[in-house]
């Protein structure tokens, strides 16, 4: 995971080494977003050889973990959790509740009825 830290931190929130490793995984994702995308079209294309559709199969399965979007997991940008996270404000359930509650969220309000 070394190699893949940035040399200088644009996290902009709370940091622990979860959220330094996710950060890590979402830039190296978007840097190899393009290259797997491109192997994956080679191996779905039927009416290449199978030579190559095997040789990027083997290039695709040999491409680090960072590189799958799997790897990149919802968390919380205030307090770094990993569960309970509302996708449309990247927060969890509780920092969104108190933001919203606060009038930090702009459009957010309490529901009444």
């Amino acid at each position: 995971m070394a190699m893949f830290r940035s040399k200088r931190l644009d996290v902009g929130c709370y940091v622990n080494t979860l959220i330094l490793r996710d950060h890590a995984k979402r830039k190296v994702f978007a840097q190899h977003e393009t290259e797997r995308q491109a192997l994956r079209y080679i191996i779905r294309n039927t009416t290449l050889p199978q030579r190559m559709r095997a040789q990027a199969q083997l290039q695709l399965s040999q491409m680090h973990a960072y590189t799958r979007p799997t790897q990149i997991k919802n968390r919380c940008i205030i307090g770094g959790r990993g569960k309970g996270v509302l996708s449309e404000f990247r927060m969890a359930r509780y920092c969104f509740r108190m933001n919203a509650l606060a009038g930090n969220i702009p459009g957010v309000k309490k529901a009444t009825w």
